[in-house]
């Protein structure tokens, strides 16, 4: 039986802002709809002030566009929509037109578990401006949440440096929706399983948890509720032993794990929720061993995210298991990354393609124009460099990459340098012609990946800049149609 990624049964058209609807019907009323444009998808800034981002949510995507199409219901509403005089906002023949369209967009993306850095496109989206507009919200919704929380999942099991991390943040998270996505971002990300048992559902997410302190309170001891636990449990038990006094829950969970072992069976842990984790879990740890408990795990939760791991590690605290929730399912140190779907280029009448591009005050915020494609340099021990480039400029010989932050910041990359480009196909004209790996085998890619970056670049504070930069030639471009953009605003035009 084969499974939906996204939540929903019902077509998604309408998951968009009003302004793209506006914008789609301007491009029909103007009689430019069916003209071809290229428009791409990146992010400013890495998020976390991190030195990567993971690419994540493309599985939402492919199984949006596989079934994107208005319904009659969507038609219906939009015809109920009514403007300046009780009139309808859109005309009868432009709803006729959404309802009864076929679908010809070319899209390239970024696999998912890539690891990927700010400007670069992650998804690059070319056929008729009206298909292609209509995209635009949907797609940064699903790319720019799940890469988010992918990267902060990266981030925590870089800090728990092998250990297990447990995701833990269904009942924190933002809605339904985001509770199932950010399961879904986490365990590629890194995280080993989720407490989501929906999520491990749809997903084929390892699901775990322990019990609650309701469980402990719901009897008239604590001694009481962990034999009671065990004894529904006898392979699995794992007790949470904060709900009063931690070091007595402890000495509580050691009294139940030697009847256990009577039984034939073994403890496999306690839990600790709240309170110093660090002293905790070392008196802990010396109470299981003095009581012959030594292969007993402490798992360690409460508001924990990469930086409380890693200063927990410094303490020298004896958890081996982390239980992260709220602080990873709302990336709750950066709530958003911050992704712009930004229209590169258009084919004139003639054929041609005329770039586009965005000027700004805040130079991060200038777009870059072009046709354009990621390829990254390695050698047999790490990636060197990632080019962005034009597709329609052939890269024969020596390239020189100019950085984006300085450029005066150039790298040569030589022709017989090893080089694979990012985007790969994924529609042609409507139609899904890539082979979607699964969820398993994209999360050993995210590590993968990240094992050929080197240290520097994958430190979780003040890492090292990992270069990134435009070819010299769609930089070079870049640069006169800043010139061309400037000099027509002074003369009071626009464009270009």
């Amino acid at each position: 039986m084969k499974h939906r990624t996204l939540p929903h049964t019902e077509p998604l058209a309408l998951l968009t802002d009003f302004y793209e609807l506006t914008m789609a019907y301007g491009y029909w009323k103007n009689g430019v709809h069916e003209q071809e444009a290229v428009f791409e998808l990146s992010f400013r800034e890495n998020p976390f002030k991190g030195g990567f981002a993971i690419a994540c949510g493309l599985g939402y995507v492919i199984d949006f566009l596989e079934h994107f199409r208005f319904d009659p219901t969507d038609i219906d509403y939009l015809a109920s929509l009514k403007g300046k005089g009780a009139t309808p906002l859109f005309e009868k023949k432009f709803l006729t037109e959404l309802s009864r369209m076929k679908f010809q967009w070319d899209i390239d993306a970024v696999p998912e578990g890539t690891v990927v850095f700010a400007h670069e496109p992650l998804m690059r989206i070319r056929g008729p401006v009206l298909q292609c507009q209509l995209l635009e919200t949907a797609l940064l919704n699903m790319i720019n949440f799940q890469t988010l929380i992918a990267t902060k999942a990266a981030r925590v099991t870089m800090a728990a440096c092998g250990e297990s991390v447990i995701e833990f943040g269904l009942r924190r998270a933002q809605g339904i929706d985001g509770a199932l996505a950010a399961s879904r971002a986490a365990y590629i990300g890194g995280c080993d399983c989720t407490s989501n048992v929906l999520a491990g559902k749809m997903f084929g997410i390892p699901v775990k948890g322990t019990h609650a302190h309701s469980w402990v309170m719901f009897f008239d001891t604590e001694l009481e509720a962990f034999k009671a636990y065990a004894k529904a449990w006898p392979d699995h038990s794992v007790f949470l032993v904060d709900t009063y006094d931690t070091i007595q829950g402890v000495r509580n969970a050691v009294e139940v794990g030697k009847w256990l072992k009577r039984e034939g069976h073994e403890m496999l842990g306690i839990r600790i929720d709240s309170g110093d984790l660090g002293d905790l879990s070392l008196r802990a740890r010396k109470i299981l061993d003095e009581e012959g408990f030594p292969e007993a795990k402490i798992i360690g939760s409460n508001e924990l995210d990469e930086t409380a791991i890693l200063n927990l590690k410094n303490q020298g605290a004896k958890i081996v298991t982390w239980g992260v929730g709220t602080k990873l399912v709302t990336a709750y140190d950066q709530p958003a990354l911050g992704g712009i779907y930004k229209l590169t280029a258009v084919k004139t009448p003639s054929g041609e393609w005329k770039y586009k591009m965005k000027l700004s005050d805040d130079p991060l915020k200038i777009s870059s124009p072009g046709i354009r494609q990621v390829r990254r340099f390695f050698n047999e021990k790490e990636n060197l460099a990632d080019m962005i480039y034009d597709v329609g400029t052939p890269l024969s010989g020596d390239a020189i990459l100019v950085g984006l932050g300085k450029a005066s910041n150039r790298l040569i990359m030589k022709k017989s340098q090893a080089f694979t480009d990012l985007l790969v196909p994924v529609f042609k004209k409507g139609k899904k012609v890539y082979d979607s790996p699964g969820i398993h085998e994209i999360r050993k890619s995210v590590q993968a990946g990240l094992g050929k970056f080197s240290p520097g670049v994958r430190r979780l504070q003040n890492p090292s800049v990992y270069p990134v930069g435009l070819e010299q030639s769609l930089y070079e471009r870049k640069q006169e149609m800043i010139r061309q953009l400037k000099s027509l605003i002074r003369k009071g035009e626009g464009h270009v």
